[in-house]
């Protein structure tokens, strides 16, 4: 990786002046942060790049581009180009995982067990590992009675917690479901536990079993509330609590203050607690004298509330601290959602994924042009429809981390495991409904003489998988075009073909029917020009994301620095940023 961050994040003035660099380096490239890259065509997005820097890339091979999140640039590129990169990546936090055991001393990451790991995936296995190591090492150095896990999920952190490290957990999520799946696993688990002190004559060792709290936390002052009920020792025999209207808990007001005389002391723990939970975490580590520490490890930066939309007793997700907003800075929610963008996830793609992944982007920034000429009240009402390519891009991430979803192309034959986030509706018709889940898979179109406008499917089930057979030798829709006029390479057959199956299955999203006057490729022949220069406009806008997190974290450091001299607080990236781009924990004590 090239250019190495040359600032601090020790105290608040160095941390402050790290977010100054920052906010006057994005500053005047908010046109590129801001942007939708739906609106690349629409908009012409490309043309406030500098013109150089597009002529450049345009040229440059996918591997290449795929680099530049991570700050490596080519020496053939126009100066400014590189000064952007380098200045850009001397800004942005480091992600490499640390040394954990120069940080925590005696630290032990303990491999899971096949019982504690049930379930669990290779990115939440080695999170959960890591993640459970450090809270309770923290726990044990604040010596506190009572681990709080913020957004439990399905309770894997809460339970490696209680019954490997032996704290007494308490696990909050929103979903009831999370809460019963997180119990009956509970179970599971205990009764292995028992077995084995039965076996070794452990009959007198007690287990700890995480309590559940089923509750949205909306504010500081409920998380303030729920951590304090969270002490109550008649529990234990009752372990899952549910909140009712966010008002009642068992017939018992929200009406426990947290008692800054009181002896207990708590840990709060998010794993990638979403949007402003996080922030929330924080907001009451500092209000709440029980909390002694805290360890955030934040995501979904979208979904963070911005200034003027808090409610009572909560906080805008962003920006938190006072430095930041005497800055005069904000992030839209595209910025924010550009944030999660992983250099090391780009670093890590082959080709292949890199040419699909713009080819998508391309795809449904095309696809807004089907909708701003034949659909334009769709704009307004139904702004997203670009779930499958995220779900593409999710499966390619796991194949190259070691989960393989094969299509085989020779047979034409793609199987797939049914998920309800693709499927469309059961009014849907078949061809509508293997249409997404073609370009969820990005089937590749075997070349064929004449071009089709329109495809039959024959659909049948193998076991608990739906088998779609793509038929080449429909007949051709009114669409199609006259090969005579026009000679194109079977590449560009296929990109066709691809973005006719593509735009069907975001209509097919949108409860939208295909009018009789629809010409797909009409809008794919204007748009073709400039395809190639939407990976490179991405990828200077992906790496961009690394620094608008590096912001946000440093923002919610600041936050806690600026409360004086009786805490500390750090930012670690604790986890592999391959495994999980989300890495960085902000961890936080009482002096």
């Amino acid at each position: 990786m090239s250019g190495h961050c040359n600032y601090s994040c020790e105290t608040a003035t160095q941390t402050l002046e790290w977010i100054k660099a920052i906010v006057d380096f994005v500053k005047p490239f908010t046109f590129l942060i801001n942007a939708h890259v739906v609106n690349f065509f629409t908009d012409r997005l490309w043309e406030a790049v500098d013109k150089d820097w597009i002529d450049c890339l345009r040229r440059e091979s996918i591997e290449n581009l795929l680099l530049i999140p991570s700050g490596v640039v080519q020496d053939h590129w126009p100066d400014s180009l590189k000064e952007f990169v380098f200045t850009l990546r001397s800004l942005v936090f480091p992600r490499k995982q640390a040394n954990l055991q120069m940080v925590f001393p005696g630290l032990q990451v303990i491999s899971l067990n096949s019982v504690l790991a049930q379930g669990m995936n290779q990115k939440k296995r080695h999170e959960v590992e890591v993640l459970s190591a450090v809270v309770s090492a923290i726990a044990n150095t604040v010596r506190a009675h009572t681990i709080v896990d913020v957004g439990a999920g399905q309770g894997y952190l809460a339970q490696v917690i209680s019954f490997q490290y032996q704290h007494s957990v308490v696990a909050i999520d929103a979903c009831s479901h999370h809460g019963k799946v997180t119990e009956s696993r509970a179970e599971r688990i205990r009764k292995h536990y028992a077995a084995q002190m039965r076996k070794f004559g452990l009959v007198n060792k007690s287990l700890n079993v995480p309590k559940t709290i089923t509750c949205r936390v909306m504010s500081m002052d409920m998380l303030k509330a729920l951590t304090s009920l969270s002490l109550e020792r008649d529990d234990v025999e009752q372990p899952k609590l549910i909140v009712q209207n966010n008002r009642e808990l068992d017939g018992r007001k929200l009406q426990y203050p947290c008692n800054a005389n009181s002896e207990t002391s708590l840990v709060l723990a998010g794993l990638h607690a979403c949007g402003d939970l996080s922030v929330t975490m924080l907001k009451t580590f500092t209000e709440c004298k029980e909390v002694k520490a805290v360890v955030s490890i934040g995501c979904c930066y979208n979904l963070l509330s911005e200034e003027g939309s808090d409610i009572a007793g909560s906080l805008c997700g962003f920006p938190m601290s006072y430095g930041v907003k005497s800055a005069d800075f904000s992030l839209r929610k595209n910025s924010r959602d550009l944030a999660c963008q992983s250099a090391e996830r780009w670093r890590i793609l082959e080709r292949d994924a890199g040419v699909h992944n713009f080819e998508l982007h391309a795809f449904r920034a095309a696809f807004q042009m089907v909708l701003c000429e034949y659909y334009p009240e769709a704009i307004i009402t139904s702004p997203s429809v670009g779930r499958q390519g995220k779900a593409l891009r999710r499966q390619q991430q796991r194949r190259i981390l070691g989960s393989h979803l094969h299509c085989e192309e020779s047979t034409r034959v793609c199987f797939v495991q049914k998920d309800p986030d693709i499927a469309c509706s059961s009014s849907e018709p078949a061809e509508s409904k293997l249409g997404a889940l073609a370009d969820v898979l990005l089937l590749k179109v075997v070349q064929v003489d004449e071009l089709i406008g329109m495809f039959t499917y024959k659909i049948f089930a193998v076991d608990d998988r739906s088998v779609a057979v793509l038929d080449v030798t429909a007949v051709s829709h009114r669409n199609s075009f006259n090969n005579s006029t026009r000679s194109e390479s079977s590449d560009a057959v296929d990109k066709y073909l691809l973005f006719g199956k593509f735009c069907h299955s975001g209509l097919c999203r949108l409860g939208l029917k295909a009018l009789d006057n629809l010409n797909f490729y009409g809008i794919w022949d204007e748009v073709e020009p400039f395809v190639d220069i939407i990976g490179p406009y991405w990828s200077l806008r992906a790496a961009l994301g690394p620094l608008l997190e590096t912001l946000i974290l440093l923002d919610r450091l600041l936050f806690l620095q600026e409360q004086g001299s009786s805490m500390e607080a750090v930012m670690l990236p604790i986890f592999d940023p391959v495994l999980s781009p989300r890495n960085v924990a902000i961890i936080a004590k009482r002096k």
